[in-house]
């Protein structure tokens, strides 16, 4: 099992930047991959990112490349995702996942095995 926390989610203005924090407890020690995805009201939950153990090798969704960054430290069992240039298409609430793989950086959210509680982020005008 491993456990996920997020954290640094808020309101923000179009064009601000926010940084979210995600902290993984348990059965951290073999490699695995860890992703970002969000999902608006309404909506179905969506891939944001994705990034392998030794951070490596990243993905992004497209209307995110260029504006967000992804890294971890996996010796300290930390990811993050550094949001620059929001926009309001960005609110949602966030989550960081696990998945008990290092070889594919998955984008479908069935894929992954472990959620965190999710993190809401608000961009207005």
């Amino acid at each position: 099992q491993i456990q996920l926390v997020e954290s640094g989610g808020g309101l923000v203005q179009t064009g601000d930047s926010l940084r979210l924090s995600c902290a993984a407890s348990g059965r951290t020690s073999s490699p695995y991959v860890m992703g970002w995805f969000r999902q608006a009201p309404g909506k179905e939950r969506e891939f944001v990112a994705a990034i392998n153990w030794n951070g490596g090798s990243t993905h992004y969704t497209d209307s995110v490349k260029g504006r967000f960054t992804i890294s971890r430290d996996s010796a300290k069992n930390t990811m993050s995702l550094q949001m620059n240039n929001l926009k309001l298409d960005d609110t949602a609430v966030y989550y960081c996942a696990a998945d008990r793989q290092n070889l594919i950086l998955h984008t479908n959210f069935y894929d992954y095995d472990y959620w965190g509680q999710g993190t809401q982020v608000t961009v207005s005008l």
